[in-house]
């Protein structure tokens, strides 16, 4: 019966709280689970995100099947993204919270691997990296930081350290730039 679809068969202030719920659980295990950025992700990774997303569905709709507890969590989960992205930038504490801190993986010329193993990289990836910068080995580095949002940044031996401050872009304009 169509009126069957949208009736929900538990309340929905339970389903938005099982969303919630389940949004800062695996907020929270992907801000421990690293820094990598979505198209870092490899084949382990990208099969964890599909299992988990299937393993943690039930837990979010309990016994509701009804398409309006669908259309519900939907709204509730974008409800929750969007406070957690305007929090982010307004909120110093928040943003500690949840934004991992740089680390210095070489220096000088040399790896530190207990940074390149805390951060579950190795020597081989790291090396592709300092390709990617335009360098031979890391011999050639001075300093390669893998930042908060997942980059690697690369300064060279060779090069001249300019002072500057890169300028803050709020996020609706690095969404459309």
């Amino acid at each position: 019966m169509p009126s069957d679809l949208l009736r929900l068969s538990i309340p929905a202030w339970d389903l938005a709280l099982r969303s919630t719920l389940i949004y800062l659980a695996l907020f929270i295990g992907l801000r421990l689970f690293g820094k990598r950025e979505v198209g870092q992700f490899t084949l382990t990774d990208l099969v964890l995100i599909l299992l988990v997303s299937n393993a943690v569905q039930p837990a979010m709709t309990g016994p509701d099947t009804s398409l309006g507890g669908g259309f519900l969590i939907i709204g509730v989960l974008l409800l929750v993204n969007w406070v957690v992205g305007r929090l982010l930038p307004r909120s110093a504490w928040f943003r500690r919270l949840l934004t991992p801190r740089p680390s210095v993986i070489a220096q000088d010329g040399h790896w530190i691997l207990p940074a390149l193993a805390h951060e579950g990289m190795d020597v081989d990836e790291g090396e592709m990296v300092v390709r990617e910068h335009g360098l031979r080995d890391v011999g050639d580095v001075q300093l390669a930081v893998l930042e908060a949002d997942g980059t690697i940044s690369v300064v060279p031996r060779q090069s001249q350290v300019l002072r500057s401050r890169r300028p803050r872009l709020r996020s609706r304009e690095r969404d459309t730039g």
